[in-house]
């Protein structure tokens, strides 16, 4: 197993690299810029025009990991991995759609909010049906940190799993804000998937998050600040599916409220301050939401902002071990 995890990490991270190589001036050539927001932080204006959409290159290294190191799994007649990376990149081609509008616009403005949910909805349940149809996923939710299993009734099962996935997705996408975040926060949520699944003995999904560590590990080095590349809501969105695809194969969906720590203050900082902003007719809670702008705009630099919030999630990452690692 710890050979598999190493070379699905190192084969991930190849061909990531290879392809950010031929990719990121194929997006400038082709003038795939980032659009950046009006409203945002008047430093981040230099970053107009980086490429977007770079998280085609991790997906290419977990495409790849899937059929190689996993195909044996494949072959077998385990197809956890497959369902989880075709999940992750039906999630990445809304992202897509989303990143085209951006570019045809000319603006930071993609899909319509409703039609962009009604996307998310259809493919969440669509997974479920998938996964507990097959018998990867079951309806009796696993509790960490007490250790026990709840029986939940199929119906409210299935609107928990798409408040969930949804939430999540959207989370993760807000994260993605300046250079390098999104990434430096999902790899320790990414290895610790890794490390539960080949505890237990999950070997096609510990495969594929060990793939995504290592596309993550070998994308942040295009990524990190000055990034020369942006992930766009086509990898932000993939990994916000493949996040979630992961924790419902391993059958612990509630284990996001702890690893996912990060995203869901992202998001929560965005409620608040929209909730307050409504409600006190121009008021805010923060500077500006997402909350890692609010930092910025207290004088953190991106350099501290990657460096307090990738902490953070590591330390929630070894919380969600000790919440899990007595699972029966």
């Amino acid at each position: 197993m710890v050979t598999e995890l190493l070379i699905s990490i190192s084969v991930s991270a190849i061909v990531c690299a290879l392809v950010g190589v031929f990719l990121i001036p194929y997006l400038r050539k082709v003038k795939a810029g980032q659009s950046i927001r009006e409203d945002g932080p008047v430093w981040h204006k230099s970053k107009q025009g980086t490429p977007t959409m770079g998280g085609i290159m991790f997906v290419a290294g977990i495409i790849a990991v899937t059929f190689t190191v996993g195909l044996p799994e494949i072959i077998s007649g385990n197809l956890a991995g497959v369902f989880i990376l075709v999940f992750a990149l039906i999630f990445a081609l809304v992202g897509f759609l989303d990143d085209y509008e951006k570019l045809k616009k000319k603006q930071n403005l993609g899909l319509r909010a409703k039609h962009k949910f009604a996307l998310q909805l259809i493919v969440a349940i669509a997974f479920i049906v998938i996964m507990e149809s097959t018998d990867y996923i079951s309806f009796d939710l696993y509790v960490p940190f007490v250790n026990i299993y709840l029986s939940i009734h199929p119906i409210i099962y299935y609107v928990f799993a798409s408040f969930v996935i949804v939430g999540t997705v959207n989370s993760v996408n807000l994260t993605d804000g300046t250079d390098g975040l999104s990434s430096g926060v999902t790899i320790p949520v990414s290895a610790f998937f890794t490390i539960v699944a080949f505890m237990w003995g999950e070997v096609a999904i510990g495969i594929i998050a060990a793939a995504v560590t290592g596309g993550l590990i070998a994308f942040l080095v295009f990524n990190f600040h000055p990034a020369k590349v942006f992930m766009g809501d086509t990898g932000s969105m993939f990994l916000g599916g493949i996040v979630c695809a992961l924790a419902f194969a391993l059958d612990m969906p509630l284990i996001l409220v702890t690893i996912g720590f990060i995203y869901f203050v992202e998001a929560l900082s965005v409620i608040i301050q929209v909730s307050y902003f409504k409600l006190t007719k121009g008021k805010r809670v923060f500077k500006m939401a997402p909350i890692h702008h609010h930092f910025e705009m207290c004088g953190w630099n991106e350099y501290k902002v990657f460096a307090v919030f990738t902490t953070v999630s590591v330390l929630f990452a070894v919380i969600s071990y000790l919440g899990v690692y007595q699972r029966v």
